[in-house]
């Protein structure tokens, strides 16, 4: 039996994982987690051979929890499911240790096919990821400036951009304002700027916000 982990903060979205995988690949059973925590008291309580997780949760973020699920379970395959373009977030969680990334529009019998990939031990990313990362194999000093960013300053940047307040983003990373701004100053010295509407005009460029 294989059992698949589906992590989502919407049920909807879980049900119809679970349909697809059952109906499509023979002796798959799934669990379901609603958030970060519950998918690492998962992980750490059962047996999974495949972890389908979501990026963008309440609470603990789809990245750290990518982190602590590989902390804890090295060699488990997680497969991120993103309504994010490659753009914002490929290279990032698999330098984080996703076997794979895709997104959320993608058809169901490519949802499959990269299943199937994990689960043999595989890897899984898009042809077009596969192209940039390719290209960025062949590059010394061309790396866009905010993959210096840690992952956590990477999220706050990505809400600044988005207009969310100091305050917002507290709430909904479950941190401080004084965590949060601590964040903002260091994404500022390390962009090399020192206004909050030059981070929101470097992300529309850069594409980092939706």
């Amino acid at each position: 039996m294989i059992r698949i982990l589906i992590v989502d903060d919407h049920p909807v979205v879980r049900n119809g994982l679970k349909e697809i995988l059952v109906r499509e690949l023979e002796g798959v059973t799934c669990g379901e987690a609603g958030d970060g925590s519950q998918a690492l008291d998962e992980v750490q309580s059962q047996r999974w051979e495949l972890v389908i997780l979501d990026i963008t949760m309440p609470g603990q973020s789809g990245l750290s929890t990518l982190v602590e699920l590989k902390r804890i379970q090295p060699r488990l395959p997680v497969l991120v499911l993103s309504v994010h373009s490659e753009d914002q977030y490929g290279k990032r969680v698999l330098k984080a240790g996703a076997s794979g990334y895709m997104n959320k529009e993608s058809a169901p019998e490519e949802l499959i096919k990269a299943v199937r990939k994990l689960l043999a031990g595989g890897r899984y990313v898009s042809s077009a990821l596969a192209e940039k990362l390719a290209l960025a194999l062949g590059e010394d000093s061309g790396a866009p400036h905010h993959e210096a960013l840690s992952d956590r300053e990477f999220e706050v940047l990505r809400r600044i951009a988005s207009g969310r307040t100091v305050s917002q983003i507290a709430e909904e990373l479950h941190l401080s304002g004084t965590t949060v701004s601590t964040y903002r100053t260091r994404i500022l010295e390390k962009l090399n700027m020192t206004t909050t509407a030059e981070l929101m005009r470097y992300a529309m460029l850069n594409q980092l916000v939706d």
